[in-house]
């Protein structure tokens, strides 16, 4: 991950809590999700408790960063004023091979080329020196 930041005009994510250390670990160009210490199942957003299991036991596990392209829309106008730049954007919901989801967008993929199951892996956007995001680029398989 470059140590640049890119100009972002656009809202960012809270910083604290457990959305927080979700970022952390993005901003040291990790993806991590949290996986549930008694059953194993992972889970995305972060929270307290398994939502399979009910255990309040956890710790934040490393992904491989690879997914497919679950759904995606195209959207043509803004209906943030931050965004009126940017359209059309196609926010995409990666599923990652750990079985969570995840929303994002693609770096190098217009929204005219996106298919369902395309695989696609994670690349590191630092848009502030704070805040690092999680993008996707296409991935050869």
């Amino acid at each position: 991950m470059s140590q640049d930041t890119v100009a972002c005009d656009k809202p960012l994510p809270a910083l604290d809590g457990l959305s927080g250390q979700f970022y952390g670990w993005c901003r040291q160009g990790e993806l991590r999700f949290q996986r549930c210490t008694g059953c194993g199942a992972f889970r995305h957003v972060p929270r307290e408790m398994c939502p399979h299991c009910n255990s309040m036991e956890w710790e934040w596990a490393r992904s491989s960063g690879r997914g497919t392209v679950y759904t995606w829309t195209v959207v043509e106008r803004a209906l943030h004023p931050a965004f009126v730049n940017a359209t059309p954007i196609a926010p995409v919901v990666v599923e990652m091979e750990e079985g969570v989801r995840l929303l994002s967008t693609l770096v190098d993929c217009a929204p005219a080329d996106l298919a369902i199951g395309m695989p696609v892996e994670v690349v590191f956007e630092a848009v502030t020196p704070e805040v690092t995001l999680p993008r996707f680029r296409r991935a050869a398989r």
